[in-house]
Protein backbone atom coordinates (compact mmCIF):
# COMPACT_ATOMS: atom_id res chain seq x y z
CA UNK A 1 0.00 0.00 0.00
CA UNK A 2 1.33 3.77 -0.83
CA UNK A 3 1.86 5.63 2.24
CA UNK A 4 -0.35 8.54 1.27
CA UNK A 5 -2.92 5.69 1.15
CA UNK A 6 -2.22 4.95 4.49
CA UNK A 7 -2.60 8.27 6.02
CA UNK A 8 -5.87 8.70 3.92
CA UNK A 9 -7.31 5.64 6.37
CA UNK A 10 -7.43 7.44 9.72
CA UNK A 11 -8.98 10.45 7.80
CA UNK A 12 -11.89 8.23 6.16
CA UNK A 13 -12.23 6.34 9.36
CA UNK A 14 -12.96 9.84 10.77
CA UNK A 15 -15.30 11.10 8.37
CA UNK A 16 -17.29 7.78 8.56
CA UNK A 17 -17.45 8.07 11.97
CA UNK A 18 -18.83 11.45 12.16
CA UNK A 19 -21.78 11.14 8.89
CA UNK A 20 -22.86 7.80 11.20
CA UNK A 21 -22.86 10.26 14.39
CA UNK A 22 -24.92 12.74 12.16
CA UNK A 23 -27.37 10.23 11.57
CA UNK A 24 -27.81 8.78 15.01
CA UNK A 25 -28.01 12.31 16.14
CA UNK A 26 -30.90 13.12 14.12
CA UNK A 27 -32.82 10.06 14.54
CA UNK A 28 -32.30 10.40 18.68
CA UNK A 29 -33.51 13.89 17.74
CA UNK A 30 -36.50 13.24 15.76
CA UNK A 31 -37.44 10.53 18.64
CA UNK A 32 -36.90 13.07 21.53
CA UNK A 33 -38.52 16.08 19.59
CA UNK A 34 -42.56 14.54 18.38
CA UNK A 35 -42.77 17.37 15.87
CA UNK A 36 -39.91 16.03 13.76
CA UNK A 37 -40.90 12.57 14.62
CA UNK A 38 -44.00 13.17 13.22
CA UNK A 39 -42.57 14.69 10.71
CA UNK A 40 -39.76 12.18 10.02
CA UNK A 41 -42.85 9.77 9.34
CA UNK A 42 -44.00 12.01 6.46
CA UNK A 43 -40.66 12.53 5.26
CA UNK A 44 -40.21 9.00 5.03
CA UNK A 45 -43.76 8.76 3.35
CA UNK A 46 -42.51 10.99 0.56
CA UNK A 47 -39.30 8.84 0.31
CA UNK A 48 -41.16 5.45 -0.10
CA UNK A 49 -43.92 7.14 -2.39
CA UNK A 50 -41.47 8.38 -5.02
CA UNK A 51 -39.65 4.72 -4.73
CA UNK A 52 -42.84 3.43 -5.90
CA UNK A 53 -43.03 0.99 -2.65
CA UNK A 54 -47.01 1.83 -1.55
CA UNK A 55 -45.86 -1.25 1.20
CA UNK A 56 -43.24 0.93 2.78
CA UNK A 57 -45.55 4.28 2.71
CA UNK A 58 -48.08 2.33 4.26
CA UNK A 59 -46.09 1.77 7.54
CA UNK A 60 -46.63 5.47 8.40
CA UNK A 61 -50.47 4.53 9.07
CA UNK A 62 -51.38 2.10 11.57
CA UNK A 63 -52.01 -1.05 10.75
CA UNK A 64 -55.79 -1.68 12.02
CA UNK A 65 -59.18 -1.65 10.94
CA UNK A 66 -59.97 1.00 12.72
CA UNK A 67 -57.90 3.44 10.72
CA UNK A 68 -59.94 5.85 8.58
CA UNK A 69 -58.97 7.63 4.78
CA UNK A 70 -61.57 10.28 3.85
CA UNK A 71 -61.34 11.06 0.32
CA UNK A 72 -63.89 13.69 -1.21
CA UNK A 73 -67.46 12.16 0.02
CA UNK A 74 -65.38 8.50 0.44
CA UNK A 75 -64.42 6.76 3.68
CA UNK A 76 -62.03 3.73 3.92
CA UNK A 77 -61.91 2.35 7.26
CA UNK A 78 -58.90 0.12 7.93
CA UNK A 79 -55.50 -0.33 6.58
CA UNK A 80 -55.46 -2.90 4.26
CA UNK A 81 -58.71 -1.32 2.83
CA UNK A 82 -56.45 1.97 2.62
CA UNK A 83 -53.48 0.00 0.81
CA UNK A 84 -56.07 -1.24 -1.68
CA UNK A 85 -57.62 2.12 -2.21
CA UNK A 86 -53.92 3.51 -3.39
CA UNK A 87 -52.87 0.28 -5.25
CA UNK A 88 -56.16 0.85 -6.80
CA UNK A 89 -56.07 4.10 -7.69
CA UNK A 90 -52.03 4.44 -8.46
CA UNK A 91 -50.53 0.99 -8.73
CA UNK A 92 -53.00 -0.25 -10.84
CA UNK A 93 -52.90 -0.69 -14.69
CA UNK A 94 -53.80 2.25 -16.80
CA UNK A 95 -52.32 4.45 -13.28
CA UNK A 96 -49.09 5.47 -12.18
CA UNK A 97 -47.91 6.98 -8.79
CA UNK A 98 -46.01 10.29 -10.08
CA UNK A 99 -43.60 12.01 -7.86
CA UNK A 100 -45.05 13.53 -4.38
CA UNK A 101 -44.01 16.20 -2.57
CA UNK A 102 -45.71 17.51 1.15
CA UNK A 103 -45.77 21.17 1.44
CA UNK A 104 -47.26 23.50 4.12
CA UNK A 105 -46.79 21.31 7.07
CA UNK A 106 -48.07 22.47 10.36
CA UNK A 107 -47.85 20.16 12.98
CA UNK A 108 -49.84 20.53 16.18
CA UNK A 109 -49.55 18.41 19.04
CA UNK A 110 -52.73 17.70 20.95
CA UNK A 111 -50.52 16.00 23.93
CA UNK A 112 -47.79 13.61 24.49
CA UNK A 113 -49.05 11.18 22.17
CA UNK A 114 -51.06 12.84 19.51
CA UNK A 115 -50.63 15.48 17.09
CA UNK A 116 -52.72 17.09 14.16
CA UNK A 117 -51.40 17.86 11.10
CA UNK A 118 -52.01 20.22 8.03
CA UNK A 119 -50.69 20.14 4.94
CA UNK A 120 -50.58 19.72 0.98
CA UNK A 121 -49.64 17.54 -1.39
CA UNK A 122 -48.67 18.01 -4.96
CA UNK A 123 -48.29 15.06 -7.64
CA UNK A 124 -46.21 15.17 -10.73
CA UNK A 125 -46.96 12.98 -13.11
CA UNK A 126 -45.19 11.85 -16.45
CA UNK A 127 -47.64 13.71 -18.91
CA UNK A 128 -47.27 17.13 -17.48
CA UNK A 129 -50.72 16.60 -15.23
CA UNK A 130 -50.46 17.92 -11.59
CA UNK A 131 -53.09 16.54 -9.34
CA UNK A 132 -52.76 17.99 -5.78
CA UNK A 133 -54.86 19.10 -2.68
CA UNK A 134 -54.70 19.34 1.13
CA UNK A 135 -54.59 17.07 3.83
CA UNK A 136 -55.11 16.73 7.50
CA UNK A 137 -53.57 13.95 9.53
CA UNK A 138 -54.40 12.55 13.27
CA UNK A 139 -51.33 10.80 14.63
CA UNK A 140 -50.82 8.78 17.57
CA UNK A 141 -47.72 7.67 19.40
CA UNK A 142 -47.72 3.75 19.56
CA UNK A 143 -44.52 1.74 21.36
CA UNK A 144 -43.12 1.24 17.54
CA UNK A 145 -43.73 5.24 17.17
CA UNK A 146 -45.91 7.67 15.74
CA UNK A 147 -48.49 6.13 13.03
CA UNK A 148 -51.42 8.01 11.53
CA UNK A 149 -54.79 7.03 12.68
CA UNK A 150 -56.96 9.44 10.60
CA UNK A 151 -56.67 10.86 7.01
CA UNK A 152 -58.73 13.54 5.33
CA UNK A 153 -57.51 14.38 1.67
CA UNK A 154 -59.29 16.46 -0.48
CA UNK A 155 -57.84 17.27 -4.06
CA UNK A 156 -58.18 20.30 -6.10
CA UNK A 157 -60.65 20.47 -9.24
Amino acid sequence: MHKHALNALPIAFVLVAALAAAQTSQKNAASNDPKAAVEQVLHTQQDAWNHHNLDAFMAGYWNSADLTFFSGAKQTSGWQATLDRYKATYASPGHEMGTLEFSALRIEMLGPEAAFVRGAWHLTMSDGKTPHGLFTLVFRKFPDGWKIIHDHTSAAE
